[in-house]
């Protein structure tokens, strides 16, 4: 019965987790600034699971061309978004674009599917491309569940700054 409970234990939904982070926008000297368009995720280590945190871009550019630039996110598009329809509901994880600031997230763990991520090795994603700019990704990796209160903290060189993710069980 001891070797049993171990393998219930990780195939429990992780119903109480939740997921909050903090990201840091840097004022960036530039002669041009454009707002970054901005993706959070959560990836298995296989890749297979992938859960879409937060997405900012310009949905409001005329007919929909704020879309057309997402595919800039790369790494985020060639994962999840080309699969997506467009335009994303707007009330589970896209925003408008930010300028630079600090920002606090706090994400509705059913509404985003998160509920639904089993046991095991993943990694926190963000990546953040701007017009007339540049483009950057970090990543850290984390285990689910968590046993207590996780925090993971990234440091970006150009387009982020500060980023942190909390994981709570």
């Amino acid at each position: 019965m001891k070797k049993l409970l171990p393998l219930l234990a990780l195939s429990l939904p992780l119903s109480a987790t939740t997921f909050e982070a903090n990201v840091e926008l840097p004022q960036l000297d530039v002669a041009e600034y454009h707002a970054p368009y901005l993706a959070m995720w959560v990836q298995s280590s296989d890749r297979k699971t992938i859960k879409n945190l937060a997405l900012w871009y310009d949905h409001d550019k005329a007919k929909g061309k704020g879309q057309e630039w997402l595919k800039d996110l790369r790494q985020w598009w060639r994962r999840s978004g080309r699969g997506l329809d467009m335009p994303a509901a707007a009330d589970a994880f896209t925003g408008a674009t930010k300028t630079s600031g600090s920002y606090q997230l706090s994400f509705d763990s059913a509404k985003l599917g998160l509920t639904d991520l089993p046991a095991g090795e993943y990694k926190f994603y963000i990546e953040a491309v701007r017009e007339v700019g540049g483009r950057e990704v970090l990543s850290v990796p984390f285990t689910l569940p968590a046993d207590k209160a996780l925090t993971l903290t990234l440091q970006g060189k150009s387009e982020l700054g500060q980023v942190s993710l909390t994981v709570k069980p």
